[in-house]
């Protein structure tokens, strides 16, 4: 199939105007409905059934009813594992969907769409060997009498997973795929302006037989996610997003004790060393920088050299920047697509300008592309001689906006680094691996990269301060849908042997 006609085929979807709850396809209560419209070209691209408060009543409902009696917290974990390799087979073979629709949704090039979409299945099948090790039931000695004391990690309940528009098939299976294995039921809550990997995977949990109730997928806007997160029906909370929605949420779980696990905003900086060549982490950094259009909470934004150094950075990222094709994410020579949508598009332009307000000198791109007239485009850019404190080094911008900083030396380039609410991701740049290693162990973040921007959810993935709770990923994705319940017993069970 061409690239013109991927870009021009309607989306792949057999029931847009429908939930899946309870284990199939459901009218809505109201004829509401959401458009998604294409960051390419502007026009409505899908419309989907709006969930009012009904509609998320029931799909509640139906995850709880899910957990409190039906097979699945009951089977064995081996059993589960059985079905995430069916959901792990089904993604696989429908990421050619996946791909077709999520340049539309958020703007990413077609080609990078084709080579992240099967993650989503590699991602169920991760979990469902990781279930044949994780330590599910694990013997203590207790400190009393007792012969036997165990640790027994339960499921929590039931999930609401709150998942957000830049990628959103990736951010499901991280979510989903241990909730699942641990014997959780959820209410996967999709983005309105990115619905079409959450209903592919509805449809693939209706076509390998997931029981009923087990994921249950609508798409709402905030007044009616909120049910959600307020239902006492909802044992845990998994929320990808911006910090200020993750504050709102963690608030509403506080009131009722309910868990959460928060992957939220972040800014993060390359912390560029004295003895790495300035044009070699210029190449470094673009690449990643035009990935998903910068759409990326762990890219790194923030460009932190020492200050005799600082103008050779600007430049070498400039001219790279400049160089960037920016257009249509189907043409295969685009290098960069368009954001998502108009509103962020807006925000991104009105962040730039209180960059120029505020004194920084804009290097390059800060405008829309000239030659493109419909879809939400914006240039690649650069900023020199940007103060840790002004607006565009402190707030996210979710977008192609680099900040050159100057330091005055290592220690205060790691000081300007940590000088944020944020806490996601950085990189050192440095051709001494025990420098990167100290440096590493100063920047206050989840991950730190060797340079390069590095994030791996294999090994984990969240953040430090106010970029979340928790993190994603490995066997700390797993222990978040888990409960500890402690066991003294006075004898030893059937299936553990004495001594």
């Amino acid at each position: 199939m061409s690239h013109a006609t991927v870009a021009t085929a309607p989306p792949p979807l057999a029931h847009p105007d429908k939930f899946f709850i309870d284990g199939k396809w459901t009218a809505p209560s109201t004829g509401a409905r959401l458009d998604v419209i294409s960051a390419v070209t502007e026009d409505v691209y899908l419309q989907v059934a709006e969930a009012r408060e009904a509609d998320m009543a029931r799909a509640i409902a139906a995850a709880r009813k899910a957990f409190d009696h039906g097979p699945w917290p009951r089977m064995s974990h081996a059993e589960r594992a059985g079905y995430l390799r069916k959901l792990a087979e089904g993604m696989r073979q429908r990421a050619g969907d996946i791909a077709a629709m999520w340049p539309h949704e958020m703007g990413i090039l077609h080609s990078h769409a084709l080579l992240q979409a099967p993650g989503a299945g590699a991602t169920f099948d991760y979990y469902a060997d990781l279930s044949a090790t994780f330590p599910f039931e694990e013997r203590r000695q207790p400190s009393g009498p007792s012969p036997l004391g165990l640790v027994v990690r339960e499921p929590v309940g039931v999930v609401g997973a709150i998942i957000p528009w830049n990628a959103p098939a990736a951010l499901l299976a991280w979510k989903l795929a241990p909730a699942l294995v641990a014997g959780c039921t959820a209410v996967l809550k999709a983005s309105p302006e990115a619905p079409g990997a959450p209903y592919v995977f509805a449809e693939i949990a209706e076509a390998i037989g997931l029981p009923p109730g087990v994921v249950n997928v609508v798409t709402a806007d905030r007044e009616v996610s909120e049910l959600l997160v307020r239902s006492t029906d909802v044992d845990k909370i998994t929320f990808t997003g911006s910090t200020a929605a993750g504050r709102r949420i963690a608030s509403l779980c506080g009131e009722r004790i309910a868990r959460c696990t928060l992957e939220l905003g972040g800014k993060s900086a390359a912390v560029i060393l004295d003895d790495f060549d300035v044009e070699a982490a210029a190449a470094a950094i673009v690449g990643p920088a035009c990935s998903m259009t910068g759409q990326i909470c762990s890219s790194l934004t923030r460009i932190v050299v020492t200050r005799d150094r600082h103008d050779a950075m600007v430049d070498a990222l400039a001219a790279r920047f400049k160089a960037v094709k920016v257009g249509d994410p189907f043409d295969s020579e685009s290098g960069i697509g368009p954001i998502a949508v108009e509103r962020q598009r807006d925000r991104i332009e009105r962040l730039i300008a209180s960059g120029i307000a505020e004194g920084a000198t804009l290097a390059a791109g800060g405008g829309r592309p000239k030659h493109l007239n419909r879809g939400f485009y914006i240039e690649p850019t650069v900023f020199g001689n940007v103060d840790n404190h002004m607006t565009i080094a402190q707030e996210e911008i979710f977008g192609p906006v680099l900040s050159v900083i100057p330091a005055r030396d290592e220690a205060n380039a790691v000081e300007i680094a940590n000088d944020t609410i944020y806490g996601l991701n950085n990189s050192v740049f440095t051709n001494d691996v025990d420098r990167a290693y100290a440096v590493a162990r100063q920047l206050r973040s989840g991950t730190v990269g060797h340079n390069s921007f590095r994030t791996d959810f294999r090994i984990g993935f969240g953040g430090f301060k106010q970029s979340g709770i928790g993190r994603e990923g490995n066997v700390e994705g797993l222990a978040p849908y888990l409960e500890n319940k402690t066991v003294i017993l006075e004898g030893f069970p059937s299936h553990i042997p004495q001594g």
